[in-house]
């Protein structure tokens, strides 16, 4: 008979975990020169490692008008299907100012440039968490 224990349990998601991430990894690096290819501008990869359970990355990108964001969207849509064998989850289609991409591991936004300044998401995503986790910046105080 085999036991498992909480601390087995643990080392296994730690293993598939770290299995999951050169992966995520692999699929990041097509990700971006898909998104390249698709004539996407702006290209930026924040890993969230981290700073989210959401996933392992996120990436932003801009598209010129809302049709070449839609077209984006639908095409790494496409490739991510066909390399992972997995459909993707699409949100913000029908008005396509900003659209989100999501694999899983790696969530995509694809913007109209005026929408992805108004949001600044890099901003936000890139900022450093305290070493205490309080998110408090000790030096404002």
């Amino acid at each position: 008979m085999i036991r498992t224990t909480a601390g087995g349990a643990a080392k296994r998601a730690s293993t598939a975990k770290s299995q999951a991430a050169p992966a995520s990894a692999a699929l990041l690096a097509n990700v971006v020169t898909w998104l390249d290819d698709a004539k996407a501008e702006e290209i930026v990869s924040i890993p969230l490692e981290g700073k989210s359970s959401l996933g392992d990355y996120m990436v932003i990108a801009s598209g010129r008008t809302d049709r070449h964001v839609g077209a984006i969207a639908d095409q790494i849509a496409l490739k991510i299907k066909d390399a992972t064998g997995t459909p993707v989850r699409i949100e913000g289609v029908p008005a396509c100012d900003w659209v989100l991409v999501d694999t899983g591991d790696i969530i995509i936004h694809i913007f109209r440039p005026e929408v992805r300044e108004f949001y600044n998401l890099e901003k936000m995503w890139k900022a450093e968490i305290p070493p205490d986790g309080s998110g408090v910046d000790p030096s404002q105080h």
